[in-house]
This record gives structure tokens, C-alpha cells and sequence, in this order.
């Protein structure tokens, strides 16, 4: 009698929101899944601090396209409610303070930001911003569609006719400054509504027009904070994967990828004492650059994506105060007075400016159980260069610094007193006698604590040629069984986004493995013509003269914004590998 083959195996490395959230999906679809983590505790960078009472989301704090959240809890049979999520509406979303001493307050309320465009737009302003709104709906809804519900696993891809037709309408090629300043035109609205490139770790001044969407799902569906931390979420998606069968070793580094003979298969893990996991996928959730560099044989690949830009680090402190401080909201901002300066130093020369522009999230506003009573839990965000180098905890210090590198106690003494200053500038308040308790995270210990390479918290940049078709593929190009889901792969950074992410891995698992997609009937249906939008493998896409079109576009376009290392004779080369910036194709 034949003996009943088992259920396919799948090992997840790393238990951040990508893997959590891939692992839970791959078992509903019936795999038995084992997910490997380092650390003593799941999340990653959505994981909380505590201190005596007081709790601090060490990462993202907070929830945007909430509608990403209600889909992947959706397609596990589940729901946010039903996991004892609950999600709090923040209200002003954000409090934006000037060097004037000004402030201005970005709210869903149409009619508070009507009153707020006037003050510094007049009457006209607000019917430009109206235009603004109009044309980040745009790119809303058209990268929802045709980019975090596809993947993009070849040049070919970008060739799609339902992508193509959007492509110029999605601003690639211009700046969210540039996008902004066709609708604002006082330098303080330009700066309210170009910050948020600052979530993708970019300048707003090299982020494509396309990130405008994040300040329109934060105008028209606000901004939300999970009771009990951002780290709720994940729980939630650890807990649903716990009930089907989802084994969770914590504390467990790996030492490498395991691959066939050949090399031409990932069959598992390698522990550090040399004992072994296997299995008959892979899906890497460690970050990408530092896996293909340490996780697997080195490989012209693996150079080219340690050349690729990377987004920037962070200070971030985590304070305990004393008492409340009402002047602050649960969302603030304060932009630097030199505000391309403070960009040109974080993401040209790799500095921490001297004069930063830098994030204050007060959770206990929003969540009281953040902090005991009558007090507040604070976390200051201060965006900075990344490491050098992978392998160096080297950093290029500050602006005013005569050295080529600088101590990091120096740094986070200049980088606190820069923030206290302004506070009180700002605000009249003076938060330095009311710290009671500070935990700090810089590049160094992103580095070490999470493996980000050069500590740079959001992956890969995300400029036109590091995305789509240009950003390293979800599934590896010459080792099969072996995945990637996270901030660097596609579609990119950010929890929602990486959400997104982990439903497109799990599919193309389940399609290679010639299951069935639990989640997946009728969900592509349009809109606009109720039927099924194109996909990838539903026959040709272009045909022959029209992809040498795009090919020629796509090489002169590499020319203009890409420099020198892009070459137009990669781009025609069906299966190549593009150098440099291009990274793996």
C-alpha cells in the first residue's frame, strides 16, 4: 500500500511583518511551516520597548491603507476585530512646527484644512489643493492596482498594457518638490505636503511624484494607531499562524541558506552548531542585501546590491517623562528652517544635520495605556545618513564635524540637544528635566540588532530604477525553491506595502507548487469594466515592436536619470543582470 505523501514544507527566515504574515498565509494554503528568528521576539521592527509602565513602538508607529491591514486579516478567515485589534483614529493627524514658531495642522477634516490652506495659500490655495488631492488619488489608486496587487518579475513586466497605459500618469520621472510645487505655491505648504517622503527614506527632493499617495491615504483615510502598540498587528497575524500550525523558533539565527549540491536549490537552513533545517521552500525575510551577502555564496549579484542606494538610518530615542506635556500631539513634525539642506546631508553626503528636521511620536496621547497615568511616553524620530559601509559601524558624523568620522557618543549628544532645543523653541517646553528614562536605537544597533545593511531602517531606496521591474525579484533568479519578502524586494518598504508584499510571495509559492490560491477567486476584477485585469502569464503582452519601443524608452530614460551606470544595451538583453544601480534584474 502507497504511504500518503505529507504536506509540502516551507522554512520562513525571520519573523518580521513580511514573515509572519507569508508563514500564516502559506499554512492556510496547507503547508507545514517552521519560521526562524534571531531575536528572543517577533515583529522585527515593529516590536515594542518597555520600561517600567511605559511602552514605546521601537519602529512604525503609525497605520496607513488600513484597508492592506483588513485584507490580510480577511483572506486568513479572519478579522482585525475578531484578533482583538483595535484601531484608534489619530485626530489632528499630524502637528507641523516652523522654525517661526508657527505651526500648521494636517487633519481629514476638509474643513479644518480649508481653514489651514487659506491661512498661508489664500482662497485660491485651496482649490489648488483640491488639484493636489485629485492627482494623489490618482496615484493612490493606480499603484494599489497595478502595483501592489502585481508582480513585477521581469523588464517585461513593466511592458504590461494595464501598467503602461498609467505609466506617465503616476509621475515617475518628477519629484513629489516638483509634483507639490505646481499646486503650492508658498515654500511652507510645499514643505507640509512633501515631508512624508521621509516614510520611504528619501528626500522629497529625488522621491518620485508617484509617493504623493501617502499623504492621500493619510488626507482621506487618516492615520491610526493600534491600542496596545503597533505591535498588535503582528500578534495578530503570529497568533492566527500558531492556529494553523505555524512553528515559531525564536532565538534561532541561521548561519546560511541551505542549497542542493549543485546549488541550484535551497532545501533548508544551517544553524549555527551546523545542524540543519529542510524543507521544500525558502522564503527569506531577513533583509535582502544582508542575505544575499551572508546567507548565500557570494555572487555578482550580491556585489551589485550592496552598490545600490539605500534609504537612511535613524536616531531614535525613547523617553519616559515625568508628567504630561499637552503642547504636543500624538503625531508632530518639525521641519528644519534649511529644509534641502537637511535632505542634501542626510541622503548626499551621509551626515547628520546640524540642524535636523525630525519626528515626535507621543503614543500615551492617543493610547493612555502607553505610559502610567500622568505621564507620557515619547519616542523622537531623527533621520540620518546610513553607514558607510556594510561592515564598518563608521558614519560620517555631522554637518559641523572637521573629521571625516565622528564618535557616536558626540553624535547622539549633538543629535539629543538638537531635538530638546527645538522642542523648547517651539513649544516652550523644555522635555530635558522631565526625562526620567532613555532607551536610544542609532545605525549601529539597527545594524546589529535587525542585520539592516549600513543600518539603513527602510531598505533600498526607492528612486525610479530601484523599483517595479528594477527592484530585486521576489524569487530568486538561479535558485529555485528560495523567496524574498520584505522592505527590499517588491513592492517595497513599509508595513502595509510589505503586507502587500507577502500575498504576492505566497501566490507565486503556491502557483510554482501548482496549489491553489485559498484567497484568490475573483479578486482582480475591475471596477471600471467588471473583468479580470490582464496578468503576467495570460499570454503575450506586447508585441515584438512595441516592447522595443519601450525597451529604447526605458534605456534613454535610464540615461537621463540613472547616470553613468546604466547601460541601453541591458535593457534589450532579455535574461542579463544590469550592474551597478541596476542591481539584480
Amino acid at each position: 500500500m502507497a504511504t500518503k505523501k505529507g504536506p509540502k514544507t516551507a522554512i520562513v527566515v525571520g519573523a518580521g511583518v513580511g514573515g509572519v504574515a507569508t508563514a500564516a498565509r502559506l499554512a492556510k494554503a496547507g503547508f507545514k511551516v517552521t519560521v526562524v528568528e534571531k531575536n528572543d521576539f517577533t515583529g522585527g521592527r515593529c516590536s515594542l520597548i518597555h520600561h517600567e509602565g511605559y511602552r514605546f513602538d521601537q519602529g512604525p508607529s503609525l497605520l496607513l491603507l488600513p484597508h492592506l491591514f483588513e485584507e490580510a486579516f480577511r483572506d486568513l478567515d479572519t478579522s482585525l476585530d475578531a484578533e482583538g485589534i483595535k484601531l484608534l483614529k489619530c485626530e489632528p493627524n499630524y502637528n507641523i512646527w516652523f522654525g517661526d514658531g508657527e505651526s500648521f495642522e494636517l487633519s481629514t477634516d476638509i474643513s479644518r484644512m480649508k481653514t489651514e490652506i487659506e491661512k498661508w495659500g489664500g482662497k485660491d490655495g485651496f482649490d489648488r489643493y483640491l488639484g493636489f488631492l485629485q492627482e494623489s488619488h490618482r496615484h493612490y489608486e493606480l499603484s494599489v492596482t497595478h502595483v501592489l496587487r502585481r508582480n513585477f518579475t521581469s523588464l517585461l513586466s513593466m511592458a504590461r498594457p494595464s501598467f503602461l497605459r498609467h505609466l506617465l500618469a503616476l509621475h515617475p520621472f518628477e519629484s513629489i518638490y516638483s509634483r507639490a510645487s505646481k499646486y503650492f505655491w508658498t515654500e511652507r505648504l510645499r514643505r507640509v505636503f512633501t515631508f512624508g517622503s521621509m516614510y520611504m527614506g528619501m528626500s522629497p527632493f529625488d522621491a518620485p511624484g508617484t509617493y504623493s499617495l501617502l499623504q492621500y491615504t493619510e488626507l482621506a483615510e487618516g492615520i491610526w494607531y493600534p491600542v496596545g502598540g503597533f505591535y498588535k498587528v503582528i500578534e495578530g497575524l503570529v497568533n492566527i499562524g500558531r492556529r494553523l500550525g505555524v512553528e515559531y523558533l525564536l532565538s534561532t539565527p541561521i548561519s546560511r541558506i541551505l542549497l542542493s549540491s549543485d546549488s541550484r536549490t535551497a532545501t533548508g537552513v544551517v544553524l549555527p552548531d551546523g545542524s540543519t533545517l529542510t524543507a521544500d521552500i525558502v522564503v527569506c525575510n531577513a533583509d535582502l542585501v544582508y542575505a544575499y551577502n551572508n546567507l548565500l555564496p557570494p555572487t555578482s549579484e550580491s556585489t551589485s546590491l550592496s552598490t545600490r542606494k539605500a534609504s537612511c538610518s535613524s536616531i531614535s530615542f525613547y523617553w519616559s517623562l515625568s508628567t504630561l506635556v499637552p503642547a504636543l500631539t500624538a503625531h508632530n513634525i518639525f521641519l528644519a528652517d534649511a529644509y534641502r539642506t537637511s535632505f542634501d546631508s542626510i541622503f548626499k553626503e551621509h551626515l547628520i544635520p546640524t540642524h535636523p528636521s525630525f519626528y515626535v511620536n507621543v503614543p500615551s496621547r492617543i493610547d493612555p495605556t502607553a505610559a502610567p497615568a500622568g505621564r507620557d511616553a515619547v519616542v523622537v524620530l531623527v533621520p540620518v545618513g546610513h553607514l558607510i559601509s556594510s561592515t564598518s559601524n563608521e558614519h560620517k558624523g555631522s554637518s559641523s564635524s572637521d573629521s571625516n568620522t565622528q564618535a557616536w557618543p558626540t553624535m547622539l549628544a549633538t543629535a539629543r540637544e538638537a531635538v530638546i532645543s527645538t522642542i523648547h523653541a517651539r513649544t516652550g517646553v523644555d522635555l530635558a528635566p522631565l526625562i526620567i528614562h532613555e532607551s536610544v536605537n542609532t545605525p549601529t544597533t539597527w545594524l546589529s540588532t535587525f542585520n539592516l545593511d549600513k543600518g539603513a531602517i527602510l531598505g533600498l531606496s526607492h528612486s525610479f530604477f530601484n523599483v517595479l521591474s528594477f527592484r530585486p525579484r521576489t524569487k530568486h533568479r538561479k535558485i529555485k525553491g528560495l523567496y524574498f519578502v520584505g522592505a527590499s524586494t517588491h513592492p517595497g518598504t513599509g508595513v502595509p506595502i510589505v503586507l502587500a508584499g507577502s500575498k504576492i510571495v505566497a501566490e507565486q509559492v503556491m502557483e510554482d507548487q501548482g496549489m491553489v490560491v485559498p484567497w484568490k477567486a475573483g479578486e482582480f476584477e475591475t471596477k471600471e469594466t467588471g473583468r479580470e485585469i490582464d496578468k503576467v502569464k495570460s499570454g503575450p503582452l506586447v508585441s515584438g515592436w512595441q516592447f522595443m519601443v519601450f525597451a529604447f524608452a526605458v534605456g534613454l530614460l535610464a540615461g537621463l536619470f540613472g547616470g553613468n551606470e546604466w547601460a541601453i544595451g541591458g535593457y534589450l538583453g532579455m535574461g542579463g543582470t544590469i550592474d551597478g544601480e541596476g542591481g539584480v534584474s
